[in-house]
């Protein structure tokens, strides 16, 4: 379901595609972080088939105007998990909320692996 939202030059829909595209992007810019990951089989069996690795591991649900993210994310062996955590969520937050106007209400990150 997009967001949608109207000011004084019109409506403005933003799919929940192109809200996961600039999550994933901005995750991975984050010290850390070595790659998004599919939550569960089926997802990576689709992703094998799309040509667009972005999106991959990330989970919006939009309510209203408010945005929902889920992030599946392998760190860097040897980084504080916490403080690599807490940087994701602010990047994510940041440049979601920058992007679409509207307000990142959570952020969850999933930790599913370390890579050496």
């Amino acid at each position: 379901m997009p967001v949608t939202t109207s000011n004084i030059y019109g409506k403005i829909s933003v799919s929940d595609e192109a809200i996961a595209k600039v999550a994933a992007h901005a995750a991975l810019e984050c010290y850390g972080i070595v790659e998004l990951v599919s939550r569960k089989l089926s997802d990576s069996i689709s992703q094998l088939l799309k040509k667009d690795p972005y999106g991959k591991g990330v989970k919006v649900v939009t309510v209203s105007d408010r945005i929902y993210i889920d992030i599946f994310v392998v760190i860097k062996f040897g980084v504080s998990i916490s403080a690599v955590a807490d940087s994701l969520k602010n990047a994510v937050k940041y440049k979601v909320e920058q992007f679409t106007g509207m307000i990142v209400d959570t952020v969850n990150v999933n930790i599913t692996g370390v890579k050496l």
